[in-house]
């Protein structure tokens, strides 16, 4: 039966099975963006379509890293010189140009890590990003539905998926489809993807700390802005990257 019920108990094998199976890559790429921070690095995460709230769950939230950019679409536009009638195309995620565009806009330096999500990993922008990030050195981490990016043909004119070209490989768990809860006649309703992400986003987190925590140096992380001392905390912290981190509304 399709139920709320019925989404949350099969949403809970998939949330474990990502715990039970992801310690080693989850480490992995822990260690890489680790290493990127306390070289002065910066976390530089992008998503396209739903998966751009994996990147929202991964920058300027309370609890999370401080050196973290979210790369966006939507950065075109507010950051760059693209007209804003761009974002009503909704094959966009689809051009490999805007990656050069995206990459230009975030100017990484060096030092910096890449998170780069997609649930299919075959859109034009995520792989030609992808292969931008690779090709100037930065690490690069995928986060991506390993089932369903291995049942689909790529769209980048390189032929690449996104996990093809990733230092690290984090699957979201996510079936072909993203949805859970399959149909009478076909199909199926209630996507998960956004769920694993989250637990992802929040897993990797935890690991970076540790590994601050191992070394005993304290890890750059905000507080809310919503508790006394908040702002001037993250102010502070904030300062150390300064013209490096995008802050919008």
């Amino acid at each position: 039966m399709i139920s709320a019920q019925g989404y949350a108990d099969a949403v809970r094998p998939v949330l474990d099975r990502i715990v039970d199976a992801g310690a080693e890559p989850l480490g992995r790429a822990a260690d890489l963006i680790a290493d990127s921070l306390r070289a002065d690095g910066v976390l530089q995460a992008f998503g396209a379509g739903h998966s751009e709230a994996f990147a929202a769950e991964l920058v300027a939230r309370a609890g999370g890293l401080v050196p973290a950019n979210r790369l966006s679409l939507h950065d075109l536009v507010l950051h760059g010189d693209a007209p804003r009638d761009v974002l009503t195309d909704p094959k966009l995620e689809r051009d490999p140009a805007i990656a050069h565009q995206l990459y230009e806009i975030a100017a990484p330096q060096p030092q910096d890590v890449f998170v780069v999500a997609s649930q299919s990993g075959i859109n034009g922008s995520v792989v030609e990003l992808a292969l931008l990030a690779t090709g100037r050195g930065h690490p690069l981490i995928a986060v991506t539905s390993v089932e369903h990016t291995g049942r689909v043909a790529a769209r980048h004119p390189s032929g690449r998926r996104l996990a093809e070209l990733a230092d690290v490989v984090l699957d979201n768990g996510a079936p072909y489809g993203d949805a859970l809860l399959p149909l009478e006649g076909g199909g199926a309703v209630c996507a998960v993807s956004s769920v694993t992400s989250a637990l992802l986003a929040q897993l990797l987190t935890a690991e970076v700390v540790r590994r601050f925590h191992q070394v005993g140096e304290v890890p750059p992380i905000y507080l809310s802005a919503n508790v006394p001392g908040g702002d001037a905390h993250n102010l502070a912290l904030e300062s150390r990257y300064a013209g490096r981190l995008r802050r919008t509304a």
